[in-house]
Formats: structure tokens, sequence, C-alpha cells
């Protein structure tokens, strides 16, 4: 693995991932594995029958399926060998940093403590650039399905123990759970210091993207492609260059947009729309970011020059120092003369 020193141009296209769940990156060889070492019997007699598991209809059936499955991570272990996998297999792919989203809330209603899902994700990150040259950032995504009241008292106990997350974000069902719900969590994590992201305009509305930046006072929106229905908002977009971190294959397979041909993606990039490509939850969408970026090019057609501008947004769009963000540019750079 490269140190973060080294000139030599990396193979794969080197890019930040600012918009993945880590429990949306256990695979079904790991679901089996960590159940049998927990003692725990799966709903399914094999991998193969767990896989037909994964054609989703609409975002709640995938999130069903996607909690279902959480039962088998129990120990600080298991969050571990998770995050180090994910890590593995991101760092082949060309990731060169990555902000974690992890879920809490998901975790602590079916009794495991805080402490053990941070302290086992943390634990992987804490090693992350020694073991796969990848930096990382931690942060906490809260369930907008549930009370506000429920979101705030998590955080305050991750604030009480000093948890090491760099920020918040907003995930789960959007339909009927707008940003308005969450103005008092928001405004406490930015009393805290914390960055402050939130999905919106994955299946919900424009309008829960201007409310996110307006009431949330968010620096980032997840997702965004709706953006595209609303000529007023993408104009304040470009203009404010809100990063958008798009999720391509999950926006296919949760039928977010129809097929990948049917992607606004190479639109948003030529309206000059600050966006970026990400993977979500790799392990049931059926792509990391490297695969994203491989169908996209077989469907889009995508340039060097548009896949540089895509890895260079993400890293720009990144919570890194900048610094980092200047010898990751770098990287891009190098990658892009290489390519061309």
């Amino acid at each position: 693995m490269e140190t973060f020193g080294e000139t030599t141009t990396p193979a794969a296209l080197p890019v930040a991932e600012l918009h993945l769940h880590i429990e949306g990156t256990l695979q079904p060889e790991l679901i089996f594995e960590l159940a049998e070492r927990n003692g725990l019997e799966l709903p399914y007699t094999d991998i193969d029958e767990l896989r037909t598991k994964y054609q989703f209809t609409d975002l709640q059936s995938f999130l069903d399926l996607y909690y279902d499955n959480m039962a088998v991570l129990r120990t600080e272990q298991d969050f571990a060998d998770m995050t180090r996998a994910y890590l593995k297999r991101a760092a082949d792919g060309g990731v060169r940093h990555v902000e974690v989203m992890m879920d809490p809330q998901a975790h602590v209603q079916r009794g495991i403590a805080l402490e053990t899902c941070v302290n086992g994700v943390a634990s992987a990150l804490s090693t992350s650039v020694e073991e796969f040259g990848v930096s990382t950032l931690l942060i906490a995504a809260f369930l907008r399905d549930l009370p506000e009241d429920d979101a705030l008292e998590v955080l305050e106990q991750l604030l009480a123990m000093n948890a090491p997350i760099a920020g918040i974000g907003l995930d789960s069902a959007e339909v009927g759970n707008p940003p308005s719900k969450f103005e008092r969590l928001f405004r406490r994590a930015k009393e805290a210091g914390l960055h402050r992201i939130a999905h919106a305009g994955e299946e919900g509305p424009a309008s829960y993207i201007s409310d996110s930046l307006d009431l949330l006072d968010v620096e980032r929106i997840d997702h965004g492609i709706r953006c595209m229905e609303d000529e007023t908002l993408v104009k304040r977009l470009v203009a404010e260059q809100v990063p958008l971190t798009v999720c391509p294959l999950s926006n296919v397979r949760l039928r977010a947009v129809n097929t990948l041909a049917d992607h606004p993606l190479p639109a948003m990039l030529a309206a000059g729309l600050n966006v970026s490509v990400n993977s979500d939850d790799p392990a049931y969408f059926g792509g990391y970011v490297d695969e994203n970026f491989r169908e996209l090019i077989a469907v889009h057609e995508l340039t060097v020059g548009d896949r540089a501008l895509l890895a260079a947004n993400s890293i720009r769009s990144s919570f890194l120092e900048d610094d980092r963000k200047e010898k990751l540019l770098a990287e891009v750079h190098r990658w892009e003369i290489a390519a061309e």
C-alpha cells in the first residue's frame, strides 16, 4: 500500500467517499460468520437465500432487511471486523479518505451499549492509515423516523463519553420526516463544534434540500438528486457550491431512478453542481465506489476529465484538513495525466 508521501500514481482513481453507512457494508458472508460467532440463528438457511432478499422496491423495503441483518453485530470485535473489511475493499478501489456514517440509535434500540458500537468502529478507523492508507472520520447519523428527543439523548451521551465523532448526519426513511423535525438536534451539534450533513432529496422533495440548508444549517447534502426538479434551487446550489454526495447504484436499486441511463448525474455535472460519487450501502446495492464509476463510465461514457472532477469534488467537499486535501488533489492530478 502506498504511503501518503509517495508520488506513484495509483492504479485506481483516488477519491474520498463521503456517503457511506458502515452497517451497509455488512456482506452476506460476514453476516453468517458473525451469526455463528455469536450463537445466533438466522432466518435464512444459506447465503444464496439471503441474497434473494436483495430485490428492493423502495427505500423502506431495503431498510427492513438492513435493520434485520444488524442483529449479528453484538460485540466491539464484530463492529471492528465489519469496518476493517470495508476499509480493505475501499482501499483496493481507490478510496483514500472516507467519512463513515454509523447509526448508533439502531444499535442502542436493540440493547447494544453505545460504547460497544462506537468503540468497535472507532478502533478499526484508528489504524486505517497504517493498515490501508485510508484516512477516516466518523459521523453519527440519526434516524429521522424516530423522535428528535431520542436523537438528542443519544447525542448528549456521545458528547459525554467524548466519542471520536467529527459530525452528525440524518438518514433513514425520508418521506414524511422533514428536516424541520430536527432543528434542535442540529443546533446542539453546531454548538458542540460538530460538522452537519443530512440526507435530502432522495425520495423526499427538493424542498427538503432547501430546508436542510436553511433550518439545519448543514454543510453537505447526501443524495440531493431531486434538486433537478427545482431550477431556483439548482442555481442556489451551484452558486454556493453545496456538496451533493450522489449514490448512483443505490438510486437505481431503491427505484429513486428507473435505470442508470436515467440517472441525473451527467446533467448535474453539466449544470455546475458540486457532485461526487459514493456507494451508500455497497453490500446491498451491488457496488463500491469503483464499481459505481465503472458502471457510470459504461452507461454515460464519463471522460477522464469528468472522473477527475468528480474525484476532486469529493476531496474538496470532505471535512479533511487543508494539507491532506492538497495531497489528495495532487494524486488526482497525477492520475488524470496518466489516464489521458
